[in-house]
Parts: C-alpha cells; sequence; structure tokens
C-alpha cells in the first residue's frame, strides 16, 4: 500500500544551482527541495509524496497560497474529501521538486519512528483526487469488485531495490496515458463494467463509461477473448477523448486503449504477446507500445527516460511509461505483480494542475 507520509532517512543533500537560500534533499528516489541547512545527509524526516492531502493544521498553513484544496463530495459515491493542502510536483529556482519533508517534531509524541514507518494515519493525510470526469456520475452495484486488482501502478521513486533486483533484464514499456481507469469483465457469465473505485451498473444510459461499454460492444468483445483464451477475462484500459482530463490529445471521440488483459481463471496477466495478439484479433487498441528495455538504469534515468511527446499526439507531452515483464511474476518489495511507473517531470508541471 502506498505511504502517502513516512520516516525516512536524507540519502543527499545538494546545491540548487544559483539558489542562496534553497537546496535540494534526496529522499527515496526523489528530489525534494528544502530551506539551506534545514536537514544533512543521515537525518530522520516525514516525508510527505505528491498527491498527499495534508489535514488544516497550524503545522501546515504556510502552505495554504499555493497548495489549498477545498472539501469536495464525490458525485458518484457521496463520500466527502475534506479541505487541506495538496502536495504536487513544482519546479523552484529550475530544480523539479516531489514531495515536502517535515521534521520529526510535526508527529504527535509517543509516535513510532522508525525508518519506513507508515505516519499517513497518524498525521491525517488522505490521497488527493481530482474531481471526477463530467458523465460518470449514475447508478453504482458496490465497491470495486474483489477478484480483481485495482489498476494503480506504483512510482518508480520507492523502488530503488526494485530496480537493482531486476537489473540486466528486459521490460516491456508502453506509455502512460492521462485518462480515467477503466475495467470490464466477464466472469461465470456474468459481463461487469467498472471505474477506478466502484461497480457499475452496466445498464445506467447516464454514465459515460457504461454507455462506452455498450457502444464498443464489449460483452461480445469479452465473449470472444474468452473462446480465444480459454478463460474467463478481464480488460483494464485508459477512457481518453472529449470530457476526459481536458483531452490532451486532442481526439474527436470517447474511446479506451487496454493496458491489461487479465486471466480470471488463473489469477494472472495474460503474458504481454497473447494479449496484444489476443486484442487484435477482437479489434481492441492496445495502450501505445515503446518496445524492449533492459533495465540498467538509476531512478534519475528512468525519469529522464520517462520525458517526451506521447505517440497519440507529439504536440502534447506524454505522462510517462509503465515498465513490466513480458511474462507476470511477483516482486517481494511490490507485494505482488512486478510492474511499475515513471511519470514525466514535464507533465505533471504542465497539466497537473
Amino acid at each position: 500500500m502506498r505511504k502517502f507520509a513516512s520516516i525516512q532517512t536524507v540519502n543527499a543533500v545538494e546545491p540548487v544551482p544559483n539558489a542562496d537560500a534553497i537546496e535540494r534533499v534526496r529522499v527515496l528516489g526523489w528530489w525534494v527541495v528544502s530551506k539551506k541547512g534545514e536537514y544533512r545527509p543521515g537525518d530522520r524526516v516525514v516525508y510527505c509524496e505528491i498527491d498527499s492531502l495534508l489535514p488544516e493544521r497550524p503545522v501546515f498553513e504556510f502552505l495554504r497560497a499555493s497548495s489549498f484544496k477545498p472539501a469536495q463530495t464525490d458525485t458518484v459515491t457521496g463520500d466527502a474529501t475534506p479541505a487541506g493542502f495538496r502536495i504536487k510536483t513544482v519546479r523552484l529556482r529550475g530544480q523539479v521538486s516531489q514531495g515536502i519533508c517535515f521534521p520529526l517534531s510535526v508527529l504527535p509524541d509517543g509516535t513510532p519512528a522508525d525508518d519506513g514507518a507508515d505516519v499517513t494515519a497518524v498525521l491525517g493525510v488522505r490521497k488527493w483526487e481530482p474531481p471526477p470526469p463530467a458523465g460518470l456520475a449514475g447508478r453504482v452495484k458496490g465497491p470495486f469488485p474483489g477478484f480483481l486488482s485495482k489498476t494503480d501502478e506504483t512510482r518508480v521513486q520507492v523502488l530503488e531495490t526494485v530496480l537493482a533486483r531486476h537489473r540486466g533484464r528486459p521490460f516491456v514499456v508502453t506509455e502512460k496515458l492521462d485518462g480515467t481507469s477503466f475495467t470490464a469483465f466477464r466472469r461465470a457469465g456474468e459481463f461487469g463494467v467498472c471505474s477506478r473505485n466502484l461497480w457499475l451498473d452496466e445498464t445506467d444510459e447516464s454514465n459515460g463509461l457504461a454507455r462506452l461499454a455498450r457502444g464498443l460492444a464489449l460483452d461480445d468483445r469479452l465473449r470472444a477473448l474468452r473462446d480465444r483464451l480459454g478463460a474467463d477475462v478481464a480488460v483494464q484500459a485508459e477512457v481518453i477523448g472529449p470530457g476526459v482530463q481536458k483531452n490532451k490529445y486532442g481526439l474527436k471521440e470517447v474511446t479506451l486503449r487496454v493496458f491489461s488483459v487479465l486471466d480470471l481463471d488463473a489469477t494472472r496477466l495474460v503474458d504481454h504477446a497473447a494479449a496484444l495478439d489476443a486484442l487484435a484479433t477482437v479489434g481492441l487498441l492496445p495502450v501505445p507500445q515503446l518496445g524492449a528495455f533492459v533495465l540498467d538504469h538509476t531512478v534519475d534515468q528512468l525519469v529522464a527516460f520517462a520525458e517526451g511527446t506521447s505517440v497519440l499526439n507529439p504536440a502534447v507531452q506524454r505522462e510517462g511509461v509503465v515498465l513490466r515483464p513480458a511474462v507476470e511474476e511477483y516482486d517481494p518489495d511490490l507485494g505482488g505483480r512486478l510492474s511499475f511507473k515513471v511519470i514525466n517531470p514535464k507533465f505533471l508541471l504542465k497539466y497537473d494542475e
């Protein structure tokens, strides 16, 4: 599970060129800008990742002018998110800063402060979620099904041990698209449609994802995939186009790009080559394929690699890349499937409001 606030050790402190009052601090695989002299290598800090939503507390009030987000209510679930301060990628004096560090004194007395300890709940930190796209409200069948894995990928900056373990091995690289998460499945004779967190009513014409599933005849296509692969299947995809994340790719209609084909009988990913072949036979498009990649890189080198423009529109910065082996395997640090994302900081700086 992602730790939005955790105890970490400062690995390095370096100057920021042409800056007298700030320097950059290395925590895990992240670079964070801090006040000059505030931290030294070996110091333990409370590190809050990007997309953390810090509560309205006096110690965080200095963030109000740059980071305040008002309370919001999810139009689908009715869940309320309180107001707070959102931590995002910023650039200060030319240096990209991702996350924020605090001294251990921000923790309540008696809080365990072992290296790596998760203090998200102790500090009342939440994950910041952007408002859901318009048109996705509607009837819900229930929470995201337990027989499916959710679509969140782990960021490479917390995976230095994973990079070391798999150094020299080939990975498949795909473009990470900026849209809304979508899953469709056929299991035990039942067809279903899901958003990132919810199982939707697939008959609800007021819901954009349900309409898309019907327009693409996904039930029929999943039946065909089941016949071809010999197992119940699910496809997980990014929905992109008009009305979704400001349609950054300039598409004329809403569509989906598949990034995972799941064998629900074996509870594993279909091998990459077989998945591409199966998708082609049923007329579903995968996310852009960026080829093979031998992993022999530091975190910073992978972040530089992630920079670039989108295959879908070369005028647009791509969100990033996803790396996976061609055949699914387990990784102990990830606690599941070996798969991770590398986000393009230029994309975050331009679009991550």
